[in-house]
């Protein structure tokens, strides 16, 4: 039996629909460049919500030491007196493509189901820019959001960080950096499907191999051009890190038909194990990014409703 064949039927069709007019999915084009326009295409060609109480601003600010300057793209909950919640955003793309655009209806969608100011960050990427430059944009990113709080209109004491797939797994890691740099204090971390570990060595990553959305060789080569030649360290692969406690509060979702998996539900266990309150939702059905592919299945409504029910209540 094919893996794709354990995926929700509703969440199926638009998944097969996307295979049928490009075989092989977004990650089977070689070219990174090409990889990233054919993306960025695919997804201006989907229907978008709108969201007339939320406005946007963006906003170029400090990068990390010596470093290129960051934009970072803020999203207001309109006539909402404050201070207010903050949710740091990081966007996925398996550090290699996305962008802040790219995810604007999610970001969008947080700030004006929960309430909060959210702050997405344009990062770096690889293969032109290898770790660490990722991970220090985004943690220069939330420094900056912290650090500015009052301006924006945010409680400090209810900052938050969120962050899918590639930027589940830098959700993590910045909050490590904050953690071991006495940085921002966050309240609550919420890393979906977050890409962890560079090993490739669990069982969901030998499973997901003809899915055609982040199988195992478009795994493979990303962490190879994100590591850039280097090793893995806690702040690269967050699956390596040794000591998990002092982290905030966790929110974790995965889908059984997602190559992250068993390293997303391992990381939640040692969370739990040290000491971390963690909450972990494994999807039967859901590949990867299914919610974003089928937004309208119920399914992909229920997982929005369990991480925005979430958000609430360890933020408000």
């Amino acid at each position: 039996m094919s893996a794709r064949d354990l995926i929700d039927p509703e969440s199926r069709v638009p998944l097969d629909a996307m295979l049928q007019a490009l075989p092989g999915g977004v990650n089977s084009i070689p070219d990174i460049v090409q990889r990233r326009a054919v993306a960025k295409t695919m997804a201006a060609q989907r229907s978008r919500p709108e969201y007339p109480n939320v406005t946007k601003e963006d906003r170029t600010v400090p990068g990390p030491a010596g470093e290129p300057d960051i934009t970072v793209r803020i999203y207001r909950p309109a006539g909402v007196p404050g201070p207010l919640p903050g949710v740091y955003y990081i966007h996925g793309g398996g550090m290699v493509r996305g962008g802040v655009e790219l995810e604007d209806d999610s970001a969008s969608l947080i700030c004006d189901r929960v309430g909060a100011v959210v702050v997405s960050v344009e990062y770096r990427l690889a293969p032109e820019h290898p770790y660490p430059a990722p991970v220090e944009d985004c943690y220069a990113g939330l420094v900056w959001m912290a650090e500015n709080a009052a301006e924006l209109n945010v409680d400090p004491e209810r900052l938050a960080i969120y962050g899918v797939s590639a930027g589940g797994g830098l959700t993590i890691a910045t909050a490590l950096l904050a953690r071991d740099r006495g940085g921002p204090a966050l309240s609550f971390m919420m890393p979906i499907y977050p890409m962890l570990d560079d090993r490739n060595e669990t069982p969901s990553s030998y499973e997901i191999t003809d899915v055609g959305i982040w199988d195992r060789a478009a795994n493979i080569e990303a962490w190879e051009w994100y590591l850039g030649g280097k090793e893995a360290d806690q702040y690269a692969a967050p699956a390596r890190a040794e000591d998990l406690s002092g982290l905030p509060p966790t929110f974790i979702d995965v889908g059984t038909v997602d190559l992250f998996r068993d390293e997303d539900i391992t990381f939640a266990q040692r969370l739990m194990r040290a000491g971390v309150p963690t909450e972990l939702h494994v999807y039967p059905g859901s590949y990867h990014a299914s919610e974003k592919y089928s937004p309208d299945a119920a399914l992909s409504r229920r997982i929005w409703a369990a991480r925005i029910d979430a958000l609430k209540r360890a933020l408000t």
